[in-house]
C-alpha cells in the first residue's frame, strides 16, 4: 500500500468537517432524525427552531405562530406584575392613612370633649383644632394632618418581595429569548411591551 498516495485524501478528508464547523455561528443538532436549528447571529429561523429546550423545537408553522402569541402574552404579562405591584403598595399605603386618619379623628373628638366641658365658649374655636401632636412629621392633606412615615411590616414586605421575584423570573426569561436573535421573537417582544404598556401604564400621572 502506498502511504505517500493515501496520506492527501485521507488528509483532506479530515480537514473538511473542521472548516465546516467554524465557517458558521449556526448549529444543527440532530434529535431522532430531525435537526434543531440554533443561530447565535441574526436569523429568521421558523420550522426546525429550537428555544430553551429540546422540547421547544418548531415543527411546524402553526406552532411557531402559537409560540409568537405565547412571546407577547409573556411580555404583557411582566406588565401587569408590574403594575399589580404598584398598585399593591398604593393599597397599603392608602391602608396605613385611612388607620392614621381613623385614629387622629378620634383624637381629636375626645379632644373636643375636654374642651367643650372645660370652656364652653371656645368650643367653636377648638372644634377647628387639629392635635398635631398625635402624629409627627409629613403633611396629610388639607385638613392639616399629619402622619409619620410610612414603612411596609414583615407580611407586607413579603408580599412585595414575592412579586417582585416572579417579575425578576418572567424577565430574565424573556431575555433568554431575546438571546437567540430571532427576527419574528424580537418583534413580537416589542409588540407584547407596547400592548403592556398601553394597557396597564394608562393611569393617574402626577402633575408635581
Amino acid at each position: 500500500m502506498d502511504m505517500a498516495s493515501a496520506s492527501p485524501a485521507s488528509t483532506a478528508g479530515m480537514a473538511m468537517p473542521s472548516t465546516t464547523g467554524t465557517s458558521s455561528m449556526d448549529m444543527d443538532m440532530g434529535m431522532g432524525g430531525s435537526s434543531c436549528k440554533i443561530s447565535m447571529l441574526w436569523n429568521w429561523n421558523t420550522v426546525d427552531a429550537c428555544f430553551i429546550s429540546s422540547s421547544w423545537h418548531i415543527t411546524s408553522r402553526g406552532m411557531f405562530a402559537g409560540s409568537c402569541i405565547g412571546v407577547i402574552l409573556l411580555v404583557v404579562s411582566l406588565e401587569f406584575l408590574r403594575r399589580l405591584g404598584r398598585e399593591y403598595d398604593r393599597y397599603i399605603v392608602g391602608q396605613f392613612k385611612y388607620q392614621n386618619i381613623t385614629a387622629t379623628s378620634a383624637q381629636e373628638n375626645a379632644s373636643m370633649s375636654s374642651s367643650s366641658e372645660g370652656n364652653t365658649n371656645n368650643h367653636g374655636k377648638n372644634f377647628a383644632r387639629v392635635d398635631e401632636s398625635a402624629t409627627g412629621g409629613t403633611d396629610f392633606g388639607s385638613r392639616g394632618l399629619k402622619a409619620a412615615p410610612f414603612r411596609p411590616n414583615v407580611f407586607q414586605q413579603m408580599i412585595r418581595a414575592a412579586l417582585h421575584m416572579v417579575q425578576f423570573g418572567v424577565a430574565y426569561f424573556i431575555m433568554l429569548l431575546a438571546m437567540y436573535y430571532n427576527g419574528y421573537f424580537i418583534i413580537c417582544i416589542l409588540i407584547g411591551a407596547f400592548i403592556g404598556a398601553f394597557v396597564f401604564s394608562w393611569e393617574q400621572v402626577a402633575t408635581r
